[in-house]
């Protein structure tokens, strides 16, 4: 069992609509994460723990995008109603949005890459990072890499994340990568009310 402390914080990735079915680059069985999510966020707004969400604010000409040469279709543009949250998902009034991969030359899986996460995190005296989101194997797994290089402990959400799967496995995989590494697995049911 998991408790919180006031040295948590929890991070969200990518929670925009162009990664649900149905968006630019949607991943199967996105939504099902949503309500746990939030179930996570409850418990960390009522202990007044900090809450960042990160986004993907891409400019039209990233060099992620299929057109520019990278592997994925134009997703989440900086503005677009496809990199906004999808509708029913609040937005907590305190949370800190990290926009990321603003870069057109520049991809940037990871929360911390050129963002001020890390100052904000060691401002407020942040030493454990609660993390989940979309994707798995990629921004959640770049984030959870950076945060433990950084000298964070990390606690994944197993039940908060969903993969792209570019091939079957990378989810399966990028998990098992993550907690060999030194994250910690953790789910609703195991952190403390």
């Amino acid at each position: 069992m998991e408790t919180l402390t006031s040295n948590d914080a929890l991070l969200i990735a990518d929670i925009q609509s162009d990664f649900f079915p149905g968006g630019a680059l949607g991943i199967s069985g996105g939504g099902e994460i949503l309500p746990v999510l939030s179930n996570y966020i409850r418990r960390f707004q009522a202990r007044q723990l900090p809450i960042f969400l990160t986004r993907d604010w891409h400019p039209p000409n990233h060099c992620s995008f299929r057109d520019q040469g990278g592997p994925w279709p134009i997703h989440c543009v900086a503005g677009t109603p496809g990199s906004l949250p999808p509708a029913g998902f609040e937005t907590p009034a305190s949370a800190v949005i990290i926009y990321k991969a603003i870069d057109p030359d520049r991809e940037a899986y990871s929360a911390f890459h050129r963002t001020a996460l890390d100052r904000h995190l060691r401002a407020l005296g942040v030493r454990r990072v609660f993390i989940g989101g979309l994707a798995t194997d990629y921004c959640v797994m770049h984030t959870v890499t950076d945060a433990l290089s950084l000298g964070y402990a990390v606690c994944l959400l197993l039940d908060g994340i969903k993969a792209v799967n570019v091939q079957p496995d990378d989810g399966r995989q990028a998990e098992q990568n993550m907690l060999r590494l030194g994250a910690a697995p953790v789910r609703l049911e195991t952190l403390a009310a």
